[in-house]
C-alpha cells in the first residue's frame, strides 16, 4: 500500500486568526491564494498517482473538501470518501477572541499532544480516533485500491504518522506540520512503512528518537 499525505491549501483561518471567532472551524473555506495552490498541487498528486485511481479519504471540513476539488481528480479515483476520524483537532465550537491567544499559549508550554482544549479536544484524542481510521485502512483487504489519498489537516496528518511509524510523543512535539498543500509519500515495502522525506524539524527530540 502506498499513502500520500497532502495537508489542504491556504485557507480563511491561515491568514486571520479571528475568522475562527465567527465562523465554525468546519466551514472555514479556502482563500483566493489557496484555491489557485490547490488546483497547481493537482498535477503533482496526478504524477505521484502514476496513473492508478485511488481511494481518496478526505477530511469533511470545507477547506478540505475544496481541496480535493481544486486537485480535480475526482473522476479518476476508485471512491471519495469523507472521513470524519481525519477532521481537525476540536477547539470547540465559535472560539472567543479573549481566550484564543490564551489557549494557545498554555497548549505550548504545555504540550500539544497532551494539553486538552476546553470543549474541544487534546492532541492524544486525535491520536486514537486516527488509529481507528488507520487500523481499518490497513486491514481493508485484497479489494482495496493500493494507492490511497488522505487530505486532511497539519496536526492530523503528523499524529497519523506518528501513529503509523510509532514515534514518541517527545519526537512528535518536536516535529513542525505540514505547509498548506505540502504532501508526504508512505509506502510500505512488505515489511515496513518508509516516508518520502522527514517531517521538518524545529528542535531535537527530548529522548533522542529520530524520524529515521
Amino acid at each position: 500500500m502506498r499513502i500520500i499525505l497532502l495537508r489542504h491549501a491556504e485557507s480563511l483561518g491561515s491568514v486571520d486568526q479571528l475568522a475562527y471567532t465567527r465562523i465554525p472551524d468546519h466551514a472555514i473555506p479556502l482563500t483566493e491564494k489557496g484555491r489557485a495552490e490547490a488546483a497547481a498541487a493537482g498535477s503533482v498528486i496526478k504524477e505521484l498517482l502514476r496513473g492508478e485511481r485511488p481511494a481518496v479519504y478526505v477530511s469533511p471540513y470545507l477547506r478540505t473538501r475544496e481541496t480535493l476539488r481544486q486537485l480535480d481528480i475526482e473522476s479518476d479515483c476508485d471512491r471519495v470518501v469523507q472521513e470524519p476520524r481525519l477532521r481537525e483537532q476540536d477547539w470547540g465550537n465559535l472560539q472567543d477572541p479573549q481566550d484564543q491567544e490564551v489557549q494557545r499559549q498554555r497548549r505550548h508550554e504545555f504540550g500539544h499532544f497532551f494539553y486538552r482544549l476546553p470543549f474541544g479536544e487534546s492532541g492524544a484524542d486525535v491520536d486514537d480516533r486516527v488509529a481507528g481510521f488507520l487500523a481499518e485502512l490497513l486491514h481493508s483487504g485484497g479489494t482495496h485500491p493500493r494507492s490511497v489519498l488522505i487530505v486532511s489537516h497539519g496536526l492530523t496528518l503528523r499524529l497519523l504518522c506518528r501513529r503509523l511509524f510509532g514515534w514518541s510523543v517527545d519526537l512528535f512535539e518536536s516535529l513542525s506540520n505540514l505547509r498548506t498543500c505540502e504532501y508526504r509519500v508512505l509506502e510500505h515495502d512488505g515489511d515496513k512503512w518508509a516516508l518520502d522525506r522527514p517531517f521538518r524539524q524545529w528542535r531535537e527530540s527530548p529522548d533522542g528518537e529520530t524520524q529515521g
